[in-house]
């Protein structure tokens, strides 16, 4: 655990304020869930909590099958890192940050699609290696929960085949993270 030299104190309601600079690098936005743990020696710790974490394993799966069925490389984020990635090495894109494009397209709750000749979005922050081909947020109880994303690592035009099976899977996701 990295030490901040930074100390609050908990107000008479039993709030603590996490400092701006800790939000902005955690990316912790107002409203966003997290998850409390204690330690035996008096440590509480905050954590991101992401519903869709608990689904990796699904999320594998099916990343899988999208990538088996279209061809494409795929994957799935929640609201801020890849929890789920097929076609290419994981290492280069799990658990790495989604770029500020995605979070946007994201905010915007509509399924996007590059079209041909237009220049692709970065799927990570600082690094466009991968473009973002189609992505659909995945919407549960009105809230953002996450992104499927067919991405390439050039210039793939897709078609509305694609277009749908990520607008599906999104759906699928959504209704499953209401359950």
């Amino acid at each position: 655990m990295k030490a901040t030299g930074i100390v609050r104190r908990i107000d008479d309601l039993g709030r603590v304020v996490i400092p701006k600079e800790i939000r902005r690098t955690m990316r912790i936005r107002e409203g966003d869930p997290l998850e409390i743990y204690t330690e035996k020696d008096g440590e509480v710790i905050f954590k991101k909590y992401s519903p869709m974490g608990e689904w990796s394993e699904s999320a594998n799966q099916i990343c899988e099958t999208l990538y088996k069925t279209a061809g494409c490389c795929a994957a799935v984020a929640d609201r801020d890192t890849y929890i789920s990635v097929f076609g290419v090495p994981k290492r280069e894109l799990a658990d790495k940050h989604i770029s500020p494009e995605l979070e946007q397209l994201m905010e915007a709750r509509k399924v996007y699609q590059r079209k041909s000749g237009e220049k692709g979005l970065p799927m990570v922050e600082g690094n466009e290696k991968y473009i973002i081909e189609t992505a659909a947020p995945i919407i549960s109880e009105g809230d953002v929960m996450g992104c499927v994303v067919f991405f390439s690592e050039g210039e793939k035009t897709l078609g509305e085949v694609e277009f749908k099976l990520a607008q599906t899977v999104a759906g699928f996701l959504g209704k499953q993270l209401e359950a």
